[in-house]
């Protein structure tokens, strides 16, 4: 398949699954026409990179439907100058899509194999401005906080307060929030003169979030 090939996909990808429904932001939709998503997956899936599903990506995770990718960056509301963060890098498709809307993405992968894959695609197709840390994303990145976004792209039963504390002044959280097998809540979290608030966005199934949020059950 060429290059133009896949453009195609694309521009179809975003026309028919996220501009069809309530994905509206021009500069969300010009992002994912512009990113790769068949390179962020493992090359005996990448017929699949621009059906309206999740895919699997090896270690038992996956990356999201294209629409659900969409609707959590299209939530955060990304601004040029903003500083995001990341919780659950995956194959790195979504921290490519950030990348192209915000000034810095710091993003953390508990798997190593995982971490280390995005990191190469990420650099490979040259995106110097997002920075991929292997380990446990309960605690955030306190060193780079506070951000402007925050995006976890696994689901807890309860969000980790690390990653609430370093939302900054103004910044949005979008999170799945619910039990491992049952539905969950996408929930955006806002901070305003001090103020948390959350609001729901509708409802999702992701993989569960792991590591030191288990023992919060």
């Amino acid at each position: 398949m060429t290059q133009e090939d896949l453009a195609q996909q694309r521009e179809q990808m975003v026309e028919t699954q996220l501009e069809s429904r309530d994905i509206q932001s021009e500069r969300v939709l010009e992002a994912m026409k512009k990113v790769p998503r068949h390179l962020f997956m493992p090359e005996s899936v990448r017929q699949y990179a621009y059906i309206d599903s999740p895919v699997p990506i090896d270690q038992g995770q996956t990356i999201s439907q294209p629409y659900i990718v969409g609707l959590m960056t299209q939530t955060v509301d990304p601004k040029p100058g903003d500083r995001a963060l990341e919780v659950g890098t995956g194959s790195g498709y979504q921290a490519a899509v950030l990348g192209e809307l915000v000034q810095e993405v710091y993003t953390i992968e508990i798997i190593p194999d995982l971490a280390e894959r995005a990191g190469k695609t990420l650099s490979d197709l040259g995106y110097d401005n997002v920075e991929v840390r292997q380990g446990d994303g309960y605690q955030g990145w306190p060193e780079k906080a506070p951000f402007d976004i925050i995006l976890i792209t696994a689901a807890p039963e309860k969000i980790p307060q690390p990653l609430i504390d370093q939302l900054a002044e103004g910044g949005r959280l979008v999170v799945p929030v619910g039990p491992q097998g049952e539905i969950q809540t996408l929930t955006l979290v806002t901070r305003e003169k001090g103020e948390v608030k959350r609001t729901y966005i509708t409802d999702v199934r992701f993989v569960p979030m792991t590591g030191e949020v288990q023992q919060l059950r």
